[in-house]
């Protein structure tokens, strides 16, 4: 594992193949592991930065006091970027992680030369609805390690509120490894309820009001299968964006880089190879 020192915090990533830079983004509850079976495929073309962001499955607290609001998020995307001085990045985001990506194309735009969206928090949906409950619990002091416990057993990881209704195809080794951070230490458990608290859907609207701004090529790949993120949002991301386009990865929930890695590794190799219509 290689690392990268920024001010809010010590961010953990790996690192392959040679190219243009190609950035993936996990969401929350999960880390680059999730896309274990995409980056080999993308790094046979390009440089592919797999992070394992402060998103409540990760090893190394964050700096005290470190802005774990989603804009504050958003920044810490950016300054990694900067920190390993890449240009024209393509940025992919799933899950909480796409909503942190739409932040990133609205605020800090520079070092981004696409950006591709997978299944994700957009809008008024973030969190789902469904979610909501787990929000409200990161309020209620120890809630947190109590369910953190319960997914200690491979079965409950498996019902929907946990990882069973992201992914149809994630391993009992996979999910475990998610929320062991949480279970072995109180900073981590603490900062995935700040984060939690931190989610409202005003970060994601005001971001939208700016997608017109963001003129660069727009990948939108999205799983009509999904529970959370219906079809609706990927069509209104890919109708909000200027220079983007839709395509659909069948046979999935939310977690496409674990359900079809092949379809998703192939639609985002062919989309960063595109020369870019606008800069």
């Amino acid at each position: 594992m290689n690392e990268a020192r920024l001010h809010q915090g010590t961010i953990r990533y790996r690192e392959a193949g040679t190219g243009e830079p190609v950035v993936l983004v996990h969401g929350l509850l999960t880390d680059g592991q999730l896309w274990r079976e995409v980056a080999p495929r993308l790094a046979r073309d390009f440089r592919v930065i797999t992070p394992d962001w402060p998103l409540g499955s990760h090893q190394l607290p964050l700096q005290p006091g470190a802005d774990l609001s989603p804009p504050g998020l958003a920044r810490i995307i950016a300054d990694f970027i900067s920190e390993l001085e890449l240009e024209e990045v393509t940025l992919v985001g799933n899950d909480t992680g796409g909503a942190l990506c739409q932040l990133v194309a609205a605020h800090h735009p520079e070092r981004v030369g696409r950006l591709v969206l997978t299944p994700c928090d957009a809008y008024e949906n973030f969190l789902p609805p469904a979610l909501r409950p787990l929000q409200m619990l990161a309020h209620v002091p120890g809630a947190l390690y109590l369910i953190a416990q319960s997914l200690r057993v491979p079965a409950a990881r498996r019902l929907p509120f946990a990882y069973g209704w992201v992914t149809k195809r994630a391993d009992d080794a996979l999910t475990g490894s998610w929320i062991a951070p949480a279970l072995g230490s109180r900073a981590i458990r603490q900062e995935a309820a700040s984060i939690l608290k931190g989610i409202s859907s005003r970060y994601t609207l005001a971001a939208a009001e700016r997608f017109a701004e963001f003129t660069k090529p727009v990948l939108i790949a999205w799983a009509p299968e999904d529970r959370f993120f219906k079809l609706r949002y990927g069509e209104r991301l890919a109708d909000a964006f200027p220079n983007a386009s839709l395509e659909l990865i069948e046979d999935s929930y939310t977690f496409v880089p674990v359900d079809q890695p092949e379809r998703t590794a192939t639609l985002i190799a062919e989309f960063a190879r595109q020369p870019a219509r606008a800069r």
